[in-house]
């Protein structure tokens, strides 16, 4: 079976490999002017063929390239852990300075958690390569989170969970997850103001 992204997978290797050049020019700017990193690490992915058809199923969509890259908006992913929480915020005021790239929406969920306690800044990104200047799909999504470590251990493990059959004490389970949260939220404001002190010390 043939790759649902078809004839685009290659422009979205380019989109992907344009905005980690991107993130990586400004860690550097950051490092050589304050001697500190904006941020720790990035992970970044193309959702498989696999995933991106159940997907479409779970969607109702017709299982084509259109329902991949126009309908949906996460074939292409990239997850920014940071240190702090300031340096998120400095990260996304970044990214609304970049060249040829639109913010189609935003979600803090950082300032305004889920109810289960998670916590994350989520952008959608909508970028117009030039080598799909003459393809029928001419705009490309990005799905974009930008995390702490805390917060980015926190969803990993409720990612797991989430993902477990017949677990026992479910609402236990979930009130403990909650509690970890919000401990792991309150870890993260204490890092941010020691590290506003050393900086006025």
């Amino acid at each position: 079976m043939d790759s649902i992204y078809g004839e685009y997978e290659e422009v979205m290797k380019e989109v992907l490999s344009d905005l980690n050049d991107r993130f990586n020019r400004i860690n550097e700017k950051r490092m050589s002017e304050t001697g500190e990193h904006l941020y720790e690490h990035i992970i970044s992915r193309l959702k498989s063929d696999e995933s991106m058809r159940d997907k479409c199923r779970r969607k109702g969509l017709p299982e084509d390239t259109k329902s991949a890259l126009c309908d949906l908006r996460d074939a292409i992913g990239v997850r920014v852990v940071c240190s702090f929480i300031d340096d998120i915020y400095d990260l996304v005021s970044l990214v609304r300075q970049f060249d040829g790239v639109d913010i189609i929406e935003e979600k803090d969920y950082i300032r305004h958690a889920k109810p289960n306690g998670y916590r994350s800044y989520h952008m959608i990104l909508q970028l117009h390569p030039a080598t799909a200047a003459e393809m029928e799909i001419k705009d490309f999504y990005v799905e974009m989170q930008l995390r702490t470590i805390a917060m980015d251990s926190w969803a990993s493990l409720e990612h797991k969970m989430k993902y477990k059959k017949d677990i026992r004490n479910q609402a236990m389970i979930e009130s403990e997850l909650k509690r970890c949260a919000d401990e792991l939220a309150g870890c993260d404001l204490s890092m941010q103001t020691i590290r506003d002190l050393i900086r006025q010390s």
